[in-house]
């Protein structure tokens, strides 16, 4: 048998779209022979995986996790095209695998994750697992993102999940003390702040993120408003710098109500913990993925796939 170059290899996924893996083997079990080997792959279901990478994928799993003895969040979506299909072990067991493979290996970005070798199986890169997903499934499936938070100096980090993979948030936690850090309340605080994230969405951690051009065109709706209601040019100042400070309060996390009590800001909640814990706690950052967000979803008339799909009109 010829040796199995790098090209023919490369030709066969072009063909198929199966994954770098796969091809190889379908081109050894053929002897080299591209034909025979797309209808190897496509006897395993493997070529029509490439046909399903184009289909929208909005359902699917967000999972949240800390790992590392404390010191390591991460959170992650992965999606499916149904939400069946995200129920099933086959795909919960891949979506726990990615989110340990993420704590062990710690890729950079979506592409570096997809380039390497898979923390349960590092023959095979994370790109063609996927492949090889789709193809049993019979669904497109993407790893849309994550995000990773390794304790800088002195800290704890929360995870929570809500929903049943809905909703998944981290965050972490800054203090000064090494003894704080290992405190069940801080810990505890992590835990209360995620669950604060996920019910309340802050877009910024504090109001000197919000970027100009945001509050400028607040200021100014603000303004216009004002004048159609008759309100003096001279009182616009004021009623803008009120529906800045409306914005803070709903869109940044310190500026906040604290879900458990929304007389309580979130600033001063971290105040208070400071003094009881004997040191300055501070929030370093929060992610937070709500599955499906920001993905139009395509609407279907069922009964008019069914129609089409049985020739009908």
């Amino acid at each position: 048998m010829s040796e199995i170059t790098a090209g023919a290899v490369n030709e066969l996924r072009k063909k198929t779209g199966a994954g770098m893996m796969d091809c190889k083997k379908a081109l050894t079990e053929t002897a080299g022979d591209i034909e025979k080997a797309v209808d190897f792959l496509r006897k395993k279901g493997l070529a029509a995986a490439a046909k399903k990478a184009g289909r929208i994928a909005a359902e699917g799993l967000v999972t949240a996790l800390v790992a590392n003895g404390g010191k390591t969040a991460v959170v992650t979506e992965i999606n499916s095209e149904t939400d069946f299909v995200a129920k099933t072990d086959d795909f919960v067991n891949f979506v726990g695998d990615v989110a340990a493979h993420i704590v062990s290996e710690n890729p950079s970005d979506i592409d570096t994750l997809h380039s390497q070798g898979f923390a349960k199986n590092k023959a095979s890169p994370v790109k063609d697992i996927v492949t090889g997903l789709v193809a049993k499934i019979g669904e497109n499936i993407q790893i849309r993102r994550f995000a990773r938070f390794d304790v800088q100096g002195n800290g704890a980090v929360g995870a929570y999940v809500h929903a049943g993979g809905q909703i998944g948030v981290i965050v972490e936690l800054g203090c000064e003390s090494a003894s704080t850090a290992s405190k069940p309340e801080l810990q505890s605080l992590a835990k209360d702040l995620c669950l604060h994230v996920a019910a309340h969405k802050p877009l910024y951690l504090v109001p000197s993120e919000v970027a100009k051009d945001v509050l400028d065109r607040e200021v100014e709706i603000a303004k216009d408003q004002a004048r159609q209601a008759g309100k003096k040019e001279e009182f616009l100042g004021k009623i803008a710098e009120g529906k800045v400070a409306k914005y803070y309060e709903e869109f940044c996390l310190v500026e906040q109500g604290f879900v458990k009590d929304p007389s309580l800001k979130v600033k001063t909640l971290i105040e208070q913990s400071s003094k009881t814990l004997g040191d300055k706690i501070s929030i370093r950052r929060f992610a937070r993925f709500e599955l499906g967000e920001g993905i139009e979803k395509k609407t279907q008339d069922f009964a008019a796939e069914v129609a089409a799909t049985m020739g009908g009109n």
